[in-house]
Parts: structure tokens; C-alpha cells; sequence
């Protein structure tokens, strides 16, 4: 809605509706110190225009012409104009999840579809009907982990996302989760020192590519966790799964994600969707919802609800999930997506990206900017040296309108120097070039 409105006689109407004389007595139930107790400091209400004129000004402050090298976990992918032309349907335009599968079978379809996209990329079984995003979808899937197996250790790699560490270690106290993470070796994990540390684990996670842009020696690192009798569970693009081996085809129990670069503008951050996969003996532990096939009373196709782990449909202390939702019209636009590439799409896709990141490679290399972790291979995305603060370095290449990329030292120490560039399918070489130009 573009208008709403609130009058002094809807919230006494409200107010009588529920019983109770005024605002104050309404949350009475709070403690008075837990109150802000005072008015609140904001400027007088303007009338319409005056807002339209506002809020133009402040959309007017918006840089759009920048060239974007970000990554770390969200990527500048091309989102094709088919996607918003499906998801603006009247009957899918919305982020709500079916609660009656008798009303509402298209939704339920496409989330049956998009469940089948996923096992068909990650090579799993079964998926859910997707996750808000792809930090709590891991944290989801070492409860998971730890209900299967009965053991509360958890292993990450420090290769790993930190922000989906940092969601793992968030969740940890409530799931009585112990997280212990193996420091990476030049940029990648050590399969041996990763076995020590999975010993009386429940799980172990780690990234492929990991957050350096680097191809892990993944069917060893899942080995090496199956060794120590603790799950393998994956985080993966899954644009990369076009070029990249499946990680239900090297031994992983799950396998987990954040969706967006499949189907989802940048949008700031989010909100996007994740995705979980995993082998059909975990199936009624997966969080969430899973939609199935089924037939009618009169024979004809039809889908339903068919698992639901949360704690509003079952016992709680067998809930793997309180999250209330999924996120189904962005999962949506994610099928949609996959489903206009298709197999052979999605490999042309995957090698562009790798083809014009190992041009950038070559060409910042040539300027003098060398690869922090020289001699191994990346996928869309590689960290240099900018041979100052990598801070500086992005506040100048701004002044010339490039974001250069994401400034390692903010998570890991030592690596201040160090810039992580991501380049997908939308850079071209020209663009590449400003990168270099702006950086030395």
C-alpha cells in the first residue's frame, strides 16, 4: 500500500477491541526501566508532497554508476528479466509460506520444483523448501547434525565464511554446541589437520570455493571428516555447481548455502534465501518444510506439506527449526533463474566467470598487484595484495568510480594489506581494466 492510515479513533477502536483503556495500560507488562519513558525525537509529520520530495532527494543520494567488484558471500550476477516477470504473477506475488496446501497449489509446486532444482545441483536426495539465508541454514544444519549422531561438537574451517561462522557460534549456546575451527594453510584447509580436529565431532563444515575465492581439496576434506565418523557438510555457490563436482558426489552428508547469486539482485545485503540438501536418511530432521507429490481423490497431481520440523507442528524438543518461514519468492526467482539457463547455461556462466577472473588475475598481476595466495586455483573470486591498507586503497579506487572489492583485514589478522575482488559474468574486460587503472 502506498497510504496508510491511523486515527486517533482507529486506536481507541483497537484498544476496545482487546480490552484495555489506553496505550499504557496496554504494555503495562513491562517493566517501567525497560521503557524509553520520554517522547521520541523526531521532526514534525510532512504532508505528501513534502515526503515525495524527501524521500527523492534522499534516492538521489544513491551512487548507481559504480562498478562493482564486492563479493565475500554476495555477487553482482545478471538477474534476467524473466525472473520479476514470473515472480509479479498475481498468484506467486508473495513471501508468505503456504500454510493450507489445499489453497495454494501453484506456490506449492514451484517450491516442489525448486526442492528438485537443488538435488539436482548439490547431488542430494532431498532438500527444504529453502532458509532465510546462507549463515542460518549452516547453524540449522549442526543442530541437525547433532540430533543424528548425538554428539554437540561442531568443526568450521576458518576458510569458511565468517559470517556464517560467526551465525554457528551465535546459535552454538542454545543448540549446547561446542564449535572448534581448524585455521586454514595458505588459504586452503589441511585434510589431515582437519581429521584431528573432527574426532567426537557431530560435524564438520567448510566452504567450496572458500571465502578466499579457493577450490579446497574438497573430496578430502570430505573424506577426512567421514574418517574421523563425523558429517561432511558443504557451503556452496550454487552458480558454481555448473563447473563444480556435486558435493553429494564426494561424500557429504548436506550441503548448505546462500542462494543469491542465482535469481537475486545484490539488494543491499538482502533479504535473499539459503538452501539445505542432504541425504535421504536425514530427511525428518531437515528444518523447515517439505513440500511432496502426491495424487487427489480423482487421481490427478497434486502437492502438499509433507514434512514439517518446527516447533509449532511438533514436539518442541524434537524441532530442529524455529524459524517460522522459508523464503519462498526469492527461492522462487532462484528456480526460475536455474530453470532459463539449464545445465549447459549455467556451465557457460560458470566458465565466464572464470575466464574473466583469471584475465583480471593476470592483469592486476602485471600492475604489480600480487595474489595473497599465489599458485592456486579460484573460481570467480581472488585476493591481492594492494601493497598499502587495503582500506585506502578502496577509498581511492571509489573516487574514481570502482569498488574494488572487500577488505580482508576485517576478519582475518595480518591480511590488512590484502583485498578480496570478486568479478562475475556482468564485468567486462574494459570494466576489468578500471580495476586495474584505479587500483595502481
Amino acid at each position: 500500500m502506498s497510504y496508510l492510515s491511523l486515527t486517533a479513533a482507529d486506536r481507541d477502536a483497537m484498544l476496545a477491541t482487546i480490552g484495555v483503556a489506553s496505550v499504557d495500560e496496554l504494555f503495562r507488562d513491562i517493566p517501567p526501566a525497560m521503557r524509553y519513558g520520554r517522547a521520541l525525537d523526531v521532526a514534525p509529520a510532512l504532508t505528501e508532497a513534502e515526503l515525495q520530495r524527501h524521500l527523492e532527494e534522499l534516492a538521489g543520494k544513491n551512487v548507481v554508476d559504480e562498478i562493482c567488484f564486492l563479493g565475500a558471500g554476495i555477487y553482482d550476477h545478471y538477474v534476467p528479466a524473466v525472473v520479476d516477470a514470473v515472480l509479479q504473477r498475481g498468484e506467486l506475488l508473495t513471501a508468505y509460506t503456504p500454510y493450507q496446501p489445499e489453497m495454494s497449489q501453484g506456490v506449492l509446486q514451484a517450491i516442489f520444483e525448486y526442492q528438485t532444482a537443488v538435488c539436482e545441483l548439490t547431488g542430494m536426495d532431498v532438500s527444504n523448501a529453502s532458509g532465510y539465508d546462507g549463515t542460518t541454514v549452516a547453524a540449522d544444519a549442526c543442530f541437525v547434525a547433532k540430533h543424528a549422531t548425538g554428539k554437540s561438537k561442531i568443526v568450521v574451517t576458518e576458510a569458511t565464511n565468517p559470517q556464517v561462522r560467526q551465525v554457528v557460534k551465535t546459535y552454538a549456546p542454545g543448540f549446547g554446541l561446542e564449535v572448534v575451527e581448524v585455521p586454514h594453510e595458505g588459504g586452503t584447509t589441511d585434510p589431515a589437520r582437519l581429521r584431528d580436529a573432527a574426532q567426537g565431532a557431530a560435524a564438520v563444515i567448510f566452504q567450496q570455493p572458500n571465502f578466499f575465492g579457493i577450490l579446497e581439496n574438497a573430496p578430502e576434506l570430505a573424506a577426512a571428516a567421514n574418517d574421523a565418523e563425523a558429517m561432511p557438510i558443504a557451503h556452496v555457490d550454487l552458480v558454481s555447481l555448473g563447473v563444480l563436482e556435486a558435493p553429494g558426489k564426494y561424500g557429504c552428508a548436506m550441503a548448505i548455502g546462500e542462494g543469491q547469486s542465482a535469481g537475486n539482485a545484490m539488494s543491499y545485503g538482502g533479504p535473499h534465501y539459503g538452501f539445505l540438501a542432504a541425504r535421504s536418511d536425514l530427511i525428518r530432521r531437515l528444518p523447515g518444510r517439505i513440500v511432496g507429490e502426491t495424487v487427489d481423490a480423482a487421481g490427478d497431481r497434486g502437492y502438499v506439506l509433507t514434512l514439517q520440523t518446527r516447533e509449532q507442528h511438533i514436539r518442541r524438543e524434537k524441532a530442529t527449526s524455529n524459524i517460522t518461514t522459508n523464503q519462498t519468492l526469492l527461492a522462487l526467482a532462484g528456480l526460475v533463474h536455474l530453470s532459463l539457463l539449464g545445465p549447459r547455461g549455467l556451465r557457460e556462466l560458470g566458465d565466464t566467470c572464470m575466464a574473466l577472473a583469471a584475465y583480471a588475475k593476470e592483469r592486476l598481476g602485471a600492475a604489480g598487484l600480487e595474489p595473497v595466495f599465489s599458485d592456486k586455483a579460484t573460481f570467480k573470486e581472488f585476493a591481492i595484495h594492494t601493497g598499502r591498507p587495503a582500506r585506502d586503497a578502496l577509498g581511492d579506487a571509489r573516487a574514481k568510480g570502482v569498488y574494488a572489492g572487500y577488505p580482508l583485514g576485517r576478519d582475518y589478522a595480518g591480511l590488512d594489506d590484502a583485498l578480496l575482488v570478486a568479478v562475475t559474468e556482468k564485468r567486462t574486460v574494459e570494466e576489468i581494466d578500471r580495476l586495474v587503472e584505479a587500483l595502481s
